[in-house]
């Protein structure tokens, strides 16, 4: 198979993934992330209880909050923080169950729970109303905390999310009630976690990936608690009947928030299909839906400078 190809090389092909055995043990793009302070944010929970929640901070400024989507942690936006950190303090947490995070064996794992999370840590960090960014899982759980709190975040850039029930959320919902289902996804992850993270991560640019960003992935799903957190984010927290509330919810609202929440979305992806991009505008009739020309819905790994043309006026809208 051979690893693939960057950008402007000869036989490039999106989405063309290598062979793990080749993968590099560095990434072929420098990045800043090692550069952030990290630090750990002990919290009383309601939905989780007391949970330490890393978090990653760098620049000067007005507060910017980044939440990452499933399978992946605050490294995600290791492309972007230098350069948005010339404008903002940025604040890139790991969820609970990801990155250096706790890992809770009980809580409220729903979309509601873990937003609710979301909007405590902000309180405990004082960054109540700045703006924010939230990839795919963290997209929609970012909709889900300014459904809760509007005035939570001053804007919302939510980077190709989920957010509307689908019949394979459906299906993937089913199946992990099965009995011994969690069982099953154990061992599936635990044979080799490095690989999980590898396959499991698609890239529109897949010459970005490396041993690096593999572990820095699989290193919760090495631990029971990390891989128990896992399950209960593919069962509970996107599950597609809270979606379908948070739809049903946010037609109901008389106090607007749209106008002040982009939707970026691009046009191929295997993870979250494009078409939910539309629908989860129809919900949200005063935001403005972007389409980047190039790029997977984690765009700001694998085409961060289209990206942060697009978000970064939007952003720096809400200092004006």
């Amino acid at each position: 198979m051979g690893w693939p190809a960057a950008p402007g090389e000869p036989g490039f092909r999106p989405f063309h993934a290598g062979a793990y055995q080749e993968l590099p043990p560095t990434p072929r793009q420098p990045h800043a992330y090692e550069d952030a302070d990290g630090h750990d944010v002990q919290l009383s929970s309601a939905p989780f209880g007391r949970t330490s929640i890393h978090v990653k901070t760098m620049g000067q400024g007005p507060p910017l909050l980044l939440i990452h989507g499933l399978m992946t942690s605050s490294y995600s936006w290791r492309y972007v923080l230098a350069p948005l950190a010339e404008h903002f303090t940025v604040y890139a947490p790991d969820l609970p169950g990801a990155g250096r995070s706790d890992a809770p064996l009980g809580g409220d794992w729903s979309a509601m729970g873990t937003a609710t999370l979301i909007r405590e840590l902000q309180a405990e960090l004082g960054i109540v109303g700045c703006p924010c960014i939230g990839n795919s899982m963290g997209g929609y759980l970012s909709l889900w905390a300014m459904e809760q709190d509007p005035a939570c975040f001053s804007r919302l850039v939510v980077l190709h999310a989920p957010g509307v029930p689908e019949l394979r959320l459906w299906a993937l919902r089913l199946a992990l009630s099965i009995p011994g289902a969690y069982g099953v996804l154990d061992w599936l992850v635990r044979r080799d976690p490095r690989k999980w993270a590898f396959d499991n991560v698609h890239y529109w640019d897949e010459s970005l990936k490396s041993g690096e960003e593999a572990d820095a992935y699989a290193a919760p799903l090495r631990t029971a608690e990390g891989r128990a957190a896992f399950a209960r984010m593919l069962h509970r927290t996107l599950h597609p009947g809270d979606m379908a509330r948070l739809g049903a919810r946010l037609r109901a609202r008389t106090e607007r928030f749209d106008e002040r929440v982009r939707l970026v979305y691009v046009p191929k992806d295997p993870m979250v299909p494009p078409s939910v991009g539309p629908r989860v505008a129809a919900l949200l009739p005063g935001a403005t839906l972007s389409w980047l020309d190039e790029g997977s819905h984690f765009a700001h790994v694998d085409r961060p400078e289209l990206f942060l043309a697009d978000a970064l006026p939007f952003l720096q809208g809400a200092l004006s």
